[in-house]
């Protein structure tokens, strides 16, 4: 047998304290880390009643966000990367810019001012804690409709779209356009719960949204979702509550079961595709072969990600980061970062600080795990043919992961009532192109309307 070195000897004399400090309980202060920092407040009814409509304001306390900005300047940084491009990840002056300001000049009081000015409330459903914003138009026969959010954004992205779908008619677009909005942040986003047990995915969630829309007395509503969102709005209408009347989703599901096996499996694109199909596919076999790092790692790890937590550049980075750099679907929030067009992309109308909110709001909920988590909760494939008989309205985006071609989308949605391929936009439509979208909105879903 051979002798003890000194770096073995070492070794297990490190394993060994360190064990029994562990079973000592003399590093048990790391189980009593923030892990749910206040934010807001709720008026609770007198009956407790968590069911109740419960009225919800945010306020930070100043304490969280001198730590944010504590931690933001005492960020460990890596080398540069080695390439003269964005072609390794989220380029390090281009973070390092953005954190400055986000420690420095960055005033979160504005955003929440912004989210105060909507009203918001807390509902408990299926025993979870459910965050929204619910804004009703003065308008009569308003539609009832609920808007979901994707990630990494929040019930922030739709600031923009509320007083155009609310009020339609002081954008130029009659009054019989009017929407009554119910904002939710998605189970384990911003101000909602976290769920603390499993089942929290696309399915659960369409229920809780049916749910949620009965509770605040709509007997007949629409559904519309980019994203995440899109995700739980086609679940929801391949669930087809008698409540739901139709849906509008502007990341759509219409990718034939053939056509993804090809994806999955990296082959050339078919032949016999129609230039629309076939850009389609060009598109998806991009983002498969190397845009879905981030997805695959939220999808079967979550846990891993302990930085999202721990700091706030990591975290930044992250949400920012989609494997595209200066690409479609995420050119947009480069160029609102970098304050410039990128590769041709414009940032429309998102902002350095409407980046910096988004954000923000994950840090200070602590949600960046467990909005990951969604993704490993979820069991529908965001790209398959949804085959739903609701009827639909699809808003296909140049920008978008792939622009769904109308020969798809009538196959996967098999009551169509809109397409439309507009212009301009991305990803984050309503972010980017708030009136473009409201407009979008109104067109798809007006067929519903009696």
């Amino acid at each position: 047998m051979s002798k003890d070195t000194p770096q073995s000897s070492s070794r297990r004399q490190f394993v060994g304290v360190a064990a029994a400090a562990l079973a000592a309980g003399s590093l048990s202060r790391l189980a009593f880390a923030e892990t749910s920092p206040a934010t807001g407040s709720i008026i609770e009814p007198a009956n407790g009643d968590k069911t109740a409509i419960r009225p919800f304001r945010v306020h930070v306390p100043e304490s969280q966000l001198i730590d944010m900005r504590r931690r933001i300047k005492a960020t460990r940084w890596p080398d540069r990367e080695t390439v003269p491009d964005e072609s390794q990840g989220i380029q390090l002056a281009s973070i390092q810019g953005l954190a400055q300001y986000w420690a420095t000049g960055y005033d979160w009081r504005k955003c929440e001012a912004r989210l105060n000015a909507w009203p918001q409330f807390i509902t408990e459903i299926d025993g979870l804690d459910i965050h929204f914003i619910h804004v009703r138009s003065k308008h009569e026969n308003a539609m009832p409709l609920i808007v979901t959010h994707g990630w990494p954004g929040s019930v922030i992205e739709q600031f923009k779209i509320i007083d155009p779908l609310v009020n339609p008619t002081a954008y130029g677009a009659p009054a019989s356009d009017a929407f009554h909005l119910v904002i939710p942040s998605l189970p384990g986003y911003g101000f909602s719960a976290r769920p603390n047990t499993t089942g929290w995915g696309p399915e659960r969630t369409a229920r809780a949204w049916v749910t949620l829309m009965k509770r605040l007395g709509y007997e007949r509503f629409a559904s519309q979702g980019g994203d995440l969102g899109g995700i739980v709005t086609n679940v929801m209408a391949k669930q087809a509550p008698p409540e739901l009347i139709g849906i509008h989703v502007n990341f759509p599901a219409s990718v034939p079961a053939d056509m993804l096996k090809s994806l999955v499996a990296g082959d050339p694109t078919p032949a016999g595709l129609s230039d629309e199909e076939k850009h389609a596919y060009e598109q998806l076999s991009a983002n498969f072969k190397r845009k879905r790092g981030y997805a695959l790692e939220m999808g079967t790890r979550p846990q891993t990600l302990y930085g999202l937590a721990d700091s706030p550049v990591a975290l930044a980075a992250w949400l920012l980061d989609h494997g595209d750099g200066y690409g479609q679907p995420a050119a947009a929030l480069s160029a609102a970062v970098l304050g410039h067009p990128v590769n041709g992309h414009s940032a429309g109308a998102l902002t350095r600080d409407d980046i910096l909110d988004d954000i923000t709001l994950y840090w200070l909920t602590n949600t960046g795990i467990s909005a990951a988590r969604f993704y490993w909760e979820s069991h529908a494939n965001f790209f398959l043919a949804a085959d739903v008989n609701v009827p639909a309205a699809v808003s296909a985006f140049p920008g978008e992961n792939y622009q769904a071609p109308k020969s798809w989308t009538e196959k996967a949605y098999h009551n169509l009532i809109y397409f439309n391929k507009p212009e301009t936009g991305g990803h984050f439509a309503a972010w980017e192109q708030p009136m473009i979208f409201a407009n979008e909105v109104r067109a798809g879903l007006r067929p519903l309307r009696t």
